[in-house]
């Protein structure tokens, strides 16, 4: 127990349930936080065992600087003294529970990051690499799960423990997975298939490991509802293009070589069906209606077939008005193919958009609505957006691109952004569609990172970062990477992902030449808190991700886990 020179606050050194070192002082100011000099080491630690557990926590010092506040222990012991760290102790305990439930939560990014542990092996299925998918995984509860060596592996996102494994026959394909930045990881449930023909058969498995009975498929449900694939909120999703063969395709070409031309005006509608996975019955179906297309959106391409077939014909340059595709997420199914650009939701709701070439998205809101916009259109100097409601009816339509943040403390008061270059407008609206403010943009392209305490944080590709009032849109401080500290001259960088704990704000910076690094700033104020762009704590890999589980921060890449904290 020590008492801090500035002021009569007593401060006390305590054990965490990892074995760390915490302190309850106050945290650094922005001037002399740590890691604004030199970094004291050199990165990650020693390399873990070879059979791929867990490395040992950092040094008992990093630790005890890496947490601002301590959380239950202290209350204890505040308690019996009667100080006044009681109250702020509370907060920060309910704080961080919080934290660990929203998207893009991580406990704390006040201090510069190092690497608590590590986990080497296989992540992602050979199905997921095959079809480009990168390195699937799923958060389910505090742990990641992912396909690795013939089984489902979960790691304890905390500790990097093995929490359980689960065997997988032949032909596995487990899900919904994710991969952060194309769609949501987080599920209650994982759905998984194994087996061919008729030894085909379904099981789920849940944050305890523990796998229901496996159900036989019935091979007659291929044929009359299509093949089957793990589906969101326990079930088993089914597509196959439905009705007569239109008589021709009026003209539209798609030749080897040369651009698309014409519409495919006549097509065949999309049938999606849902069954529970235990039992096989329909929870719903849904029809995507064919709407006429410009040839340039129904061209063959290496867009995820829905059967998951490796056929390179559908690769080529020609016209596949029969083909189609889906993004199967935890909680939306997104689908593409000729004549349809849709979402549909886990309770089978269709979200439609107009048929235009290239791809579309849509995304699920913490509030329970959904966005959906044409990236296409940008080309031709327009994007639209529309928002739904969580039953899925049509809410308002907006211009320019719609999105949400990153990361937010608080997802019942979710503030989405519009954003309609070149006009250089910014709008804010509340889930409902009510417009709150509009404000002039010296760039229109602006990103939404982040809406924490009050602030709303936006970035732009030129790498300026910007926090507005949350009510008003008034600008309160802005902050730019460049200038260039240690030994990386990040002039030409730009924000690609955010992660907060309620109070910093953690940014992944990247470069044109691959370089990337991490910064903290202060929500309030916009000070940097810390600069971590040249501690190499990152591994520079491609198909590397962060995401957020549990409240930890891990680096997931394609032959390994690592937590930083």
């Amino acid at each position: 127990m020590a008492r801090h020179a500035d002021d009569d606050a007593v401060v006390f050194d305590l054990v965490d349930d990892e074995g760390r070192r915490t302190a309850s002082s106050a945290p650094p100011s922005a001037e002399g936080a740590p890691g604004e000099g030199a970094p004291d080491g050199d990165g990650p630690g020693e390399a873990g065992p070879a059979s791929g557990g867990p490395r040992p926590a950092g040094d008992p010092a990093r630790a005890a600087v890496r947490r601002r506040r301590t959380l239950v222990g202290a209350l204890v012991v505040a308690a019996v003294l009667g100080t006044g760290l009681v109250v702020d102790g509370v907060r920060d305990a309910a704080r961080a529970e919080q934290i660990r439930s929203v998207r893009g939560g991580v406990v704390d990014v006040s201090a510069p990051l190092d690497e608590v542990w590590a986990w080497r092996g296989a992540v992602g299925s050979r199905r997921a690499f095959v079809r480009g998918e990168g390195n699937q995984v799923a958060a389910l509860g505090p742990f990641l799960a992912f396909e690795s060596d013939g089984g489902l592996l979960a790691l304890r996102a905390a500790s990097g423990e093995e929490g359980w494994t689960v065997p997988l026959g032949e032909d596995p394909d487990c899900g919904p997975t994710g991969y952060l930045g194309w769609s949501g990881v987080a599920t209650e449930v994982l759905v998984c298939l194994q087996g061919s023909g008729a030894e085909r058969e379904v099981f789920t498995v849940g944050p305890d490991g523990v796998a229901s009975a496996p159900r036989a498929l019935d091979a007659g449900d291929e044929q009359r509802y299509g093949y089957a694939r793990p589906g969101p909120e326990g079930t088993v999703l089914r597509a196959r293009r439905i009705g007569p063969e239109p008589p021709d395709r009026d003209g539209a070409q798609c030749p080897d070589e040369g651009e698309c031309s014409g519409t495919v005006a006549a097509g065949r509608d999309l049938l999606l069906r849902a069954e529970d996975a235990l039992t096989g019955e329909e929870r719903w179906s849904a029809v995507v209606p064919f709407r006429a297309m410009a040839a340039e959106g129904c061209r063959a391409g290496p867009f995820l077939p829905w059967d998951g077939r490796d056929d390179i014909v559908r690769s080529g340059e020609h016209l596949d008005p029969e083909g189609f595709g889906a993004r199967i997420e935890p909680g939306l199914v997104q689908v593409w193919g000729c004549g349809f650009r849709a979402g549909v939701t886990a309770d089978g709701a269709v979200l439609m958009m107009e048929g235009v070439p290239g791809f579309a998205s849509v995304v699920g809101l913490d509030t329970g609505g959904y966005v959906a916009q044409t990236i296409a259109q940008r080309y031709a100097g327009r994007m639209d957006s529309a928002l739904y409601s969580p039953d899925g009816a049509a809410v308002r339509k907006v211009a320019g691109t719609l999105n949400r943040p990153q990361t937010t403390d608080d997802p019942r008061a979710a503030t989405l952004l519009s954003t309609e270059p070149p006009g250089g407008r910014l709008r804010s609206y509340a889930a409902d569609g009510t417009q709150r403010w509009d404000v002039a943009v010296r760039d229109g392209t602006a990103q939404f990172l982040a809406q924490v305490d009050r602030t709303v944080v936006t970035t732009t590709w030129t790498g300026g970062v910007r926090g507005l009032d949350l009510d008003t849109g008034a600008v309160r401080w802005t902050w730019r990477t460049q200038g260039g500290l240690y030994d990386w001259p990040y002039e030409s960088s730009y924000v690609s992902q955010a992660f907060t704990d309620g109070q910093s704000l953690l940014l992944l910076l990247e470069s044109g030449s691959g370089d990337q690094g991490l910064v903290s700033l202060d929500v309030a104020s916009g000070e940097l808190v810390w600069d971590g762009t040249s501690s190499h704590v990152l591994t520079p890999k491609p198909d590397t991700m962060l995401l957020a589980v549990d409240g930890n921060l891990l680096e997931v890449s394609l032959d390994g886990v690592r937590r930083l904290g």
